[in-house]
């Protein structure tokens, strides 16, 4: 199937979904750049709470607005995924800093290969330097490699704002992150899933004049990290108590060396709160283990489940 195929598949629905706080700057030319590149999806603008007028240009434009209350991208991508029915679904940010025109071409590669996500890889426009700032370069760099690292060889820009989803991913991605932690779950539900993906590269421009970003570069890189472990944990309970049970045996060898050497050549033990505390760690030690090998059990058993619910989606009809 070709990009220029697109427009004879029947009867694909496209949903456009907006994710927006406080975009009046710039709702406008999300929303005319889809009727440019996209006529035929239908605009859903998830308005997060906005203090300004981004709802009312929406409605004017004739775009669906849909109120979210629960502060955050991670809440407003949980109801965008409930309340939307389509066959196939781009989210973008509502900050217009993703170049729209590769639309059609991405969502024709989607439906070709019958993949469940396509991510727009951001290359920097040039127009400022500002745009996409060394900082957040390097902390999207770290964070997408740690991700890589302990998940396996993934994705090069995780945290894009640009996506299109199959109907598949969308209704079986039990979205549980508040805010932009998002990307990272997206990431890794599909890694571990081993859903098929691909990359593309899309231009990323400035944003427009008024409108002012709402990431903060340590904090919500602090809240990342911390998604990043907390996934680590659910999802690969086995590899990390396991790592838990040998620190705490290296440590517990550590301590018990120089005990084994006094009581070898005295036959006393005279740092008993030592002792104890090698013991304590070699219980923990083993307990861990444990716990690492029944919390496996229990997250095989849960990725089972997440796999019924993607197969018990429909997948995109095919024309």
């Amino acid at each position: 199937m070709k990009a220029s195929e697109f427009n004879n598949l029947h009867p694909i629905e496209v949903a456009a979904i907006l994710p927006c706080y406080n975009e009046e700057a710039s709702i406008r030319l999300v929303i005319e750049e889809f009727a440019l590149h996209l006529p035929e999806a239908r605009i859903y603008v998830f308005d997060n709470n906005s203090k300004d007028r981004t709802a009312e240009i929406a409605k004017r434009l004739g775009a669906t607005v849909l109120p979210v209350h629960r502060q955050g991208k991670g809440n407003v991508t949980r109801r965008m995924f409930a309340d939307v029915e389509a066959d196939v679904y781009v989210m973008v940010d509502g900050d217009a800093t993703y170049d729209l025109s590769g639309l059609k071409s991405h969502i024709a590669q989607l439906l070709e290969h019958r993949l469940d996500m396509v991510v727009g890889c951001r290359k920097d426009s040039g127009e400022n330097p500002q745009t996409y700032r060394p900082g957040h370069r390097w902390g999207n760099q770290l964070l997408s490699g740690t991700v890589s690292h302990i998940f396996g060889t993934g994705f090069t820009d995780m945290l894009s704002g640009y996506r299109v989803f199959s109907r598949r991913f969308v209704k079986s991605f039990p979205a549980i992150s508040h805010g932009f932690e998002i990307e990272t779950e997206l990431t890794v539900h599909t890694l571990e899933q081993r859903l098929p993906y691909a990359e593309v590269d899309v231009v990323y421009r400035a944003r427009p004049e008024g409108s002012v970003s709402k990431l903060s570069t340590f904090k919500d890189g602090w809240r990342i990290l911390k998604t990043i472990a907390k996934l680590f944990i659910s999802e690969r309970p086995l590899a990390f108590f396991s790592g838990l049970a040998l620190l705490l045996a290296f440590s517990s060898i550590g301590l018990a060396i120089p005990l084994l050497l006094t009581y070898l050549d005295t036959g006393l033990v005279p740092r008993l709160p030592t002792a104890v505390l090698v013991v304590g760690m070699m219980l923990c030690s083993a307990l861990s283990l444990v716990c690492g090998a029944i919390l496996h059990t229990v997250t095989l058993g849960r990725k089972d489940v997440k796999h019924l619910a993607y197969l018990a989606a429909a997948s995109p009809r095919q024309p």
